[in-house]
């Protein structure tokens, strides 16, 4: 197996998680949270989609999905459409209430973005500084390991409020 198949296994695997975790849930079940300072399944999924988003498509030079197919203006979220949920607050988790099926969506879409770029890649692309603002600097392949591990933590953190939600409503 090579690197991008590595990357699309990886990938790939929180791209099917994802549905399974929004699955029967109402706008209220992924939006509620077992504690006020705790995020919710909607804002985990949301926060992992647009992270994904937002540093794939910076190294892919192409324009996020968010805004690009008019996702920004369907979620109708009170942030800019830059924001990606990095440093929310507890306030701002609860600002977001939106439907699984549009979740679901984005999350498909984008993840398709992310798999078509990651299909492109060779072995010594990973090596390319993507960001100077760091020291050591930020390789392409640094970027990607921290865009799969944002992704799989988020994915596993949705998976356990959801459980708990369930356990609550004795479902």
């Amino acid at each position: 197996m090579d690197i991008d198949g590595v990357l699309a296994d990886a990938i790939g695997r929180v791209r099917d998680a994802v549905p399974e975790v929004l699955d029967g849930l109402d706008e209220d079940d992924l939006a509620w949270r077992p504690d006020p300072e705790a995020n919710s399944i909607g804002w985990l999924v949301w926060h992992l989609t647009r992270v994904a988003d937002d540093h794939v498509a910076e190294v892919a030079g192409v324009e996020q999905v968010w805004t690009s197919a008019g996702w920004f203006e369907r979620f109708g979220l009170p942030f800019a459409p830059q924001v990606h949920g990095y440093g929310h607050t507890a306030a701002d988790v609860a600002k977001v209430r939106v439907p699984g099926g549009l979740l679901a969506d984005y999350h498909r879409e984008t993840m398709d973005l992310v798999l078509r770029y990651v299909a492109t890649l060779q072995p010594a692309d990973l090596d390319r500084v993507v960001d100077e603002r760091w020291d050591p600097p930020v390789t392409l392949g640094v970027r990607l390991v921290s865009v799969v591990n944002d992704l799989t933590q988020h994915v596993g953190q949705a998976a356990y409020v959801r459980g708990l939600r369930l356990v609550q409503l004795d479902r």
